[in-house]
């Protein structure tokens, strides 16, 4: 009998469908940049909770869209969550779903929501059998609300838990395999967590089964000076570090060419600035495909 993901494959964007593979965040002060502009990008990412509400964003949305694809990167679900999802959430991301047809929805390995507290932050959990678990259930129950298998990203951790059963990217690969869900790979986050928690990104990656990867994030982080140690928090308020860059180029070797977005959500900069940081992650992307081109010649 075929695994769960194998009944539901990663997507293969042809170039007429995604020309461009390479997107950012969009956000408020960039609105009417974008829709006078229209700058050359492959799709634009969306918060559905920040549209929640209709009003002047979801006017914008909505011209936007007809330029654009566009794609949802959901907050709020609480994937990791104990308690199971909130149904009134899930129904209000369907109704955005059903009017603005993104071509992809993601989420989070974490949780953020318990009984009626809910935080605004994604937290993390502790990568046992009992979490994995718990986030194959819910997983599959918002699979089946949306009727579409969803993206789950890699969080930004500061901590680690003493009963971890697994690393990372085992429960990752488990609950892709289990669930047919694909997963966001944001290089940031690894980067961030490989400095803070002491292990080697590279190997990280390597581990991960590239057929289950939809999607790549990038951003850049900041740094804390902690007493003699420096902690990295992946703020999305500066530009991409290089060695994000590099370990970006290592992915794409690994995994091939996916959707790819710059994030930045603080101290946004004007666009051209993150026009110029697409240009960098297309020009990293093509390089592969030429390499892998010569390669087979």
């Amino acid at each position: 009998m075929p695994s769960a993901a194998d009944r539901h494959p990663r997507p293969v964007y042809s170039a007429d469908y995604l020309p461009n593979l390479v997107g950012i965040g969009l956000r408020g002060p960039h609105y009417r940049d974008i829709l006078e502009q229209k700058p050359d990008l492959g799709w634009l990412e969306v918060h559905p909770e920040n549209y929640f509400g209709g009003g002047i964003h979801r006017h914008f949305l909505s011209q936007i869209r007809a330029d654009y694809e566009i794609s949802f990167h959901a907050v709020g679900m609480s994937l990791g969550s104990a308690h199971g999802l909130d149904p009134d959430h899930l129904h209000k991301i369907k109704e955005l779903i059903d009017i603005f047809e993104p071509f992809q929805l993601s989420d989070h390995a974490s949780w953020s929501a318990t009984g009626n507290a809910h935080l605004n932050d994604l937290l993390p959990l502790p990568y046992t059998q009992e979490t994995l678990e718990t986030l194959q259930q819910n997983i599959s129950i918002a699979q089946d609300y949306f009727a579409r298998p969803i993206l789950v990203e890699n969080p930004s951790t500061y901590v680690s838990f003493h009963a971890d059963e697994m690393p990372e990217y085992e429960l990752l690969n488990r609950l892709a395999e289990t669930t047919g869900c694909g997963l966001l790979l944001d290089c940031n986050n690894i980067f961030v967590q490989a400095h803070n928690h002491g292990f080697d990104p590279y190997h990280y990656i390597s581990q991960i089964k590239p057929q289950y990867v939809g999607e790549i994030h990038l951003a850049g982080y900041s740094e804390r000076v902690i007493g003699t140690e420096t902690l990295l928090i992946d703020t999305h308020s500066k530009r991409i570090k290089p060695e994000v860059w590099e370990l970006y180029g290592h992915a794409l070797r690994h995994i091939g060419t996916v959707p790819t977005l710059i994030e930045w959500d603080l101290d946004l900069p004007p666009l051209s600035v993150l026009m110029e940081e697409a240009k960098t992650a297309s020009e990293i992307m093509q390089h592969r495909t030429n390499t892998l081109t010569e390669d087979r010649l």
